[in-house]
């Protein structure tokens, strides 16, 4: 594949169990950037993604990666280009640090043939970029949710692919590991031109993060466009239904979503 290629959805109903949650969804997503979508639980944020990544059924239209569908493309030609890191998945028992970043050069390994040199390097890059060295030898089980965090990514960094989804990479960690992670993405995308697409709830860390945003509301995309130029009041409300301020974020200059519940509760 080469660098930077265009992915795109055209007429796109997609779901599972037969059930479609995306009914009609065209989008293109920025080549070498990072995109964010967000939206309302259960507007079909994941589901979007896992369609993108062969995951979830094409019922109609198409998904094209360059010029080709993505069904045209091999189990392991399609990994080589287009990776995924999915909500809290499952550790392997008693896996080490290195051994489960190792499995990030299946698509790479040719049958009844070990690791080649090109692998062991790709490993030790993603184990250097993502700072990881020190537990690289420990069991998965064992480390912080931040740290596991690292340790998947890493292993998404070793598949070397130029497209990465990422599905609520933040959930569950505190903040400063939240951010910790983010700035690696960003990180990534800077330096190897990777595009990066991302579901997060965080609205303001989105805003801050994103160079594109997708809101979605009930399987469809409601408006896309850069943080500055799309969010604003009327969004919200009728993305999440709620009303909101927007102000400037002091330290990044980024819209900043304060939420308007009911003041008077807090008041004595």
């Amino acid at each position: 594949m080469s660098e930077n290629m265009v992915m795109s959805a055209r007429n796109l109903a997609s779901g599972y169990d037969g059930r479609i949650i995306i009914p009609d969804m065209t989008m293109t997503i920025p080549a070498g950037k990072i995109s964010v979508l967000i939206g309302a639980n259960g507007c079909g944020k994941s589901t979007l993604l896992k369609a993108f990544c062969r995951l979830n059924r094409v019922y109609a239209g198409t998904i094209t990666l360059g010029d080709r569908d993505i069904r045209d493309y091999g189990p392991k030609e399609y990994a080589r280009s287009v990776g995924m890191l999915p909500q809290s998945p499952a550790v392997p028992e008693g896996i080490s640090v290195r051994e489960l970043v190792t499995r990030g050069r299946f698509p790479y390994r040719q049958p009844l043939k070990g690791l080649a040199a090109a692998d062991y390097q790709a490993v030790d890059r993603a184990i250097a970029v993502m700072g990881i060295e020190a537990i690289a030898d420990r069991n998965v089980d064992e480390l912080s949710g931040g740290q596991r965090q690292r340790v998947w990514i890493a292993l998404s960094l070793a598949q070397e692919t130029d497209i990465l989804f990422l599905d609520e990479p933040t959930t569950f960690l505190d903040i400063s590991y939240q951010i910790e992670i983010l700035e690696l993405l960003v990180r990534l995308n800077r330096e190897n031109r990777t595009t990066i697409v991302m579901v997060l709830h965080d609205i303001n860390l989105a805003a801050r993060y994103a160079d594109y945003l997708f809101a979605m509301k009930q399987g469809q995309l409601i408006r896309e466009e850069k943080p500055a130029d799309i969010i604003d009041e009327a969004l919200i409300r009728e993305v999440y239904g709620m009303e909101s301020r927007i102000i400037t974020d002091p330290v990044y200059g980024t819209p900043n979503v304060i939420p308007v519940g009911n003041p008077s509760l807090l008041r004595e």
